[in-house]
């Protein structure tokens, strides 16, 4: 049976934005075969509600509209935020619709391809494990831990999963690809922007030409930064790393077979996960360790001023006297003395300042638990209920879920599934926030992903198990 595609793309940047550097699209890839339609849309945007400017009846007004005109089914409709911070104007919601509608009137007979490629230059995972044996994490918000405490780094998913859509004629009609990475590498101070998907998704349509468009997909991205995400040595800049992960993907589109026309089908499951209750109790365990660093902290007879000077020079001259540049009886005891203390001095210093730098990461992560504690509190029911959506066009198949998912879930769930081209998106159809590994839940080092949740740690295997069962009966 033929399959039937078109696509369409409308910008949704908000006017009042003060600056603007790229713009942000919604992308709608429409597709029809038989008596089964479906529709994947792209947003460049935060989340689809939760969080940003689209806001919590998005889902459920598009999908009424869509439910009417075109007739596309509800549970039919998949709307994926690419979670870039981009401002995105109030009437997002309209233009959504209107892009679909345009694009079912274009409908017409397509090939599909699937496959995947693979990324490692332009992402890192943004959790750290001590050698105390718990985890921290990346962020602008706070310093990241010292070289001399990291044991080791959590992996990224470098697979990038793809879909070619091509006309009768063999023109591109659309790409579709799974990428896990916040895009976060524009800081606001540049402007709205759509970041790196922005970037690679352009240099994929220039390069395909004939109107294609390329739809960026927001993988398991939870735990996943742009690489030198931190460095303060050169201004961040997202075009670098879209470039590549868009030459990326046109080599791995370019490597497909031949594709075929379909077939094509849609599944929605809404699934009960298990929400946190042990805020109380982590809440509690945070403060007594803010307790106990802030007892640690060490009086010293230095300042910043004074610390400075002494630390550098110190570190170029190890065995050089307290007096600068030496002097007379610079091995004399009242030298070697000062130096000793001075020596105590610049390390009671540098304890304080890693002291300093764990609390501010303890604070902001407080924060986080004793907001979730108040939604927990204000919550009728002990689970939270999810939709899972399925999509599947030939031989890609898609599994989506409605929060920020980190990449061990993900490659979980593809390895479990056992079948080739099966691929994972968070950021779908809504947002619950952070959905950590069971060890990244119960990490006793409090990291971002551990407290911006809302589910207990038995959310893991009951999503998984969920998510494998989908995308083994598409």
């Amino acid at each position: 049976m033929s399959l039937e595609a078109s696509v369409a793309r409308v910008d949704i940047t908000d006017p009042r934005a003060a600056r603007v550097h790229d713009p942000a699209y919604a992308k709608c890839l429409v597709l029809r075969q038989g008596d089964v339609s479906a529709v994947l849309v792209t947003v460049d945007a935060v989340a689809i509600g939760g969080i940003g400017a689209i806001p919590g009846g998005f889902m459920d007004s598009v999908r009424a509209e869509l439910a009417r005109d075109p007739g596309i089914p509800a549970a039919h409709v998949v709307v994926n935020a690419s979670h870039c911070h981009a401002a995105v104007r109030p009437d997002c919601e309209r233009l959504v619709v209107e892009a679909v509608r345009e694009a079912w009137r274009g409908l017409a007979a397509v090939t599909v391809a699937a496959g995947a490629a693979t990324e490692t230059r332009i992402s890192e995972n943004r959790r750290a494990t001590l050698k105390d044996g718990t985890q921290t994490d990346m962020r602008r918000a706070y310093a990241f831990a010292w070289n001399d405490e990291i044991a080791a780094i959590d992996p990224i998913d470098p697979q990038v999963g793809l879909a070619r859509i091509d006309r009768a004629d063999g023109r591109p009609l659309a790409v579709v690809y799974v990428f896990a990475c916040h895009p976060i590498m524009n800081p606001p101070g540049r402007g709205s922007s759509a970041d790196f998907p922005a970037f690679a998704s352009a240099t994929i349509e220039t390069a395909l030409g004939d109107g294609a468009l390329a739809f960026f997909v927001q993988g398991c991205g939870g735990d996943i930064n742009p690489v030198r995400y931190k460095d303060v040595r050169t201004p961040p800049d997202a075009e670098p790393l879209g470039r590549l992960l868009g030459a990326t993907v046109l080599d791995g589109v370019r490597r497909l077979p031949a594709g075929g026309p379909g077939p094509l089908a849609a599944a929605q499951r809404v699934v009960p996960l298990p929400r946190a209750a042990d805020h109380a109790r982590r809440i509690a365990a945070l403060e007594a360790e803010r307790a106990r660093l802030v007892g640690s902290l060490r009086g010293t007879n230095v300042n910043f001023e004074s610390f400075l000077p002494l630390l550098v020079r110190q570190r170029l001259t190890a065995d050089a006297p307290a007096a600068a540049g030496g002097a007379p009886g610079a091995a004399d005891d009242a030298f070697a003395l000062l130096e000793h203390d001075n020596r105590g001095q610049v390390a009671d210093y540098l304890a304080n300042i890693r002291v300093m730098e764990r609390l501010t990461r303890l604070n902001t992560n407080l924060a986080l638990l004793e907001a979730h504690a108040a939604r927990a509190r204000a919550a009728a029911a002990d689970t939270i209920d999810v939709e899972l959506c399925g999509l599947r066009i030939g031989d890609f198949r898609l599994v989506t879920f409605p929060g920020e998912l980190t990449a061990e879930v993900g490659m979980n769930v593809k390895r479990a599934a056992g079948a080739a081209n099966a691929f994972v998106a968070g950021c779908t159809n809504g947002y619950i926030h952070y959905l950590p590994t069971v060890r990244q839940r119960t990490n006793t080092g409090f990291a971002q992903e551990d407290c911006d949740s809302m589910v207990a740690p038995e959310w893991q295997r009951v999503f998984e198990a969920a998510a494998v069962e989908m995308l083994r009966g598409l």
